[in-house]
């Protein structure tokens, strides 16, 4: 019988070697560690909260050809938002604008003296990726396009993209004009915040016909506008240098997501990986509302007794992007004018932060929902003269 326990022992113990050397070497997936890229690089970003989901080597050095022109994009759309240049404005295309357009490079099919407004040109570069349009572009805004370029750096260096430097606002090859997927992803994001953008962006037809014998066609060179749904920017880049590039961005049911491809062999494999990218980052993410339109988001006192406050209600819907079948915690604070005497209902008094798990994902903006005024400095004496006596009986 000894025996026989001693060999059970011996067996037990071999069997949970045998099964632990079987279950050692199994790892469990990472996030993104299934998906297969056939590209130099790739990036995959949710620009709101700007967490990256997917990486390939993400910062190394690549041409970007002309995806190279969110920055020119970028710098267009600033001057616009901020008052500097109108879309109405009219540009005068240079010889020198006209001659990035030609030897079969991107083009918009401009003339030297011919007359657009910033909107044409804007459509040139964010559709047809006209070498010419980006061009006159820079020549509008900074004089030259050198002037342009050292405002293209300067900008990309603010923005943390550290990898970066731009030697024309066109992406055309040319010795250190390199950037990486995840300096680009950079801009992208930085250009998502001008949404006015995605008009052209994801535009896939154009013709501009006004003051011209024959009109201008515009076909978008990212064909994933039409064939892939939601998609509505932002820009593809070739050279024989760079291969097939691509920043992609596409939004489905509230949320977004943003792709980069650097150096991918055809323009259909770039399509499809950077679709199947997205396409990851749409299942992995979902959109919640976290504040109601004419929500009370907090209450704000304004004195120190107790009928001297007003309710912060929401002057439009919040949604935040969240990872699906995680426990983020989510929180709000509120930042108002406390300065103001008087308050009317309805007046714009602030506005209310989101934060995901302590990171600032969102803002809406608050309304004062009654009239009142603030505690004076007599109230707020009456009332602590009132508080002690209280106090004291």
């Amino acid at each position: 019988m000894k025996k026989i326990h001693v060999k059970l022992i011996a067996l037990n113990l071999f069997l949970l070697l045998l099964f632990q050397a079987v279950i050692v070497p199994i790892k469990v997936k990472a996030a993104g560690e299934e998906i297969k890229v056939d590209a130099q690089s790739a990036l995959l970003m949710e620009p709101v909260s700007g967490k990256i989901i997917f990486e390939k080597n993400p910062h190394e050095k690549l041409a970007p050809a002309s995806v190279t022109k969110i920055m020119t994009m970028l710098l267009a759309m600033e001057a616009i938002d901020s008052g500097k240049i109108k879309l109405t404005d009219k540009i005068t295309v240079s010889e020198n604008a006209k001659l990035k357009g030609k030897n079969g490079n991107s083009s918009m099919l401009l003339d030297t003296g011919e007359v657009r407004t910033v909107e044409e040109i804007l459509k040139g570069i964010a559709i047809a990726s006209g070498n010419d349009a980006a061009t006159a572009m820079a020549e509008y805004i900074a004089g030259s396009e050198e002037a342009f370029v050292n405002m293209m750096n300067k900008r990309a260096e603010k923005l943390g993209m550290k990898n970066t430097t731009f030697k024309n606002c066109t992406g055309l090859s040319e010795p250190g004009h390199l950037t990486t997927a995840y300096d680009i992803s950079i801009m992208s994001r930085e250009l998502l915040k001008h949404p006015k953008v995605l008009k052209y962006t994801g535009t896939y037809m154009e013709t501009i016909s006004e003051g011209r014998k024959s009109p201008i066609g515009l076909v978008n060179h990212n064909k994933l506008v039409r064939f892939f749904k939601g998609c509505d920017g932002l820009k593809t880049g070739f050279t024989n240098e760079a291969k097939y590039c691509i920043s992609a961005t596409a939004v489905r049911d509230g949320v977004r997501m943003l792709s980069v491809i650097m150096g991918s062999p055809t323009y259909k494999v770039r399509n499809k990986e950077a679709s199947s990218l997205i396409n990851y980052g749409f299942s992995k993410y979902e959109s919640k509302k976290v504040i109601k339109k004419d929500e009370s988001v907090e209450k704000i006192k304004i004195g120190k007794s107790e009928d001297k406050f007003f309710m912060a209600k929401a002057c439009e819907n919040l949604n935040c992007i969240v990872e699906k079948g995680t426990n983020n915690k989510i929180s709000k604070k509120c930042v108002v004018n406390l300065d103001k005497k008087h308050y009317n209902k309805g007046d714009v008094v602030g506005h209310c932060e989101v934060y995901l798990d302590d990171a600032l994902v969102g803002k809406v903006k608050v309304y004062c929902d009654r009239e009142v005024k603030k505690a004076s400095f007599i109230d707020n004496f009456k009332f602590n003269i009132k508080n002690l006596f209280n106090n004291a009986i």
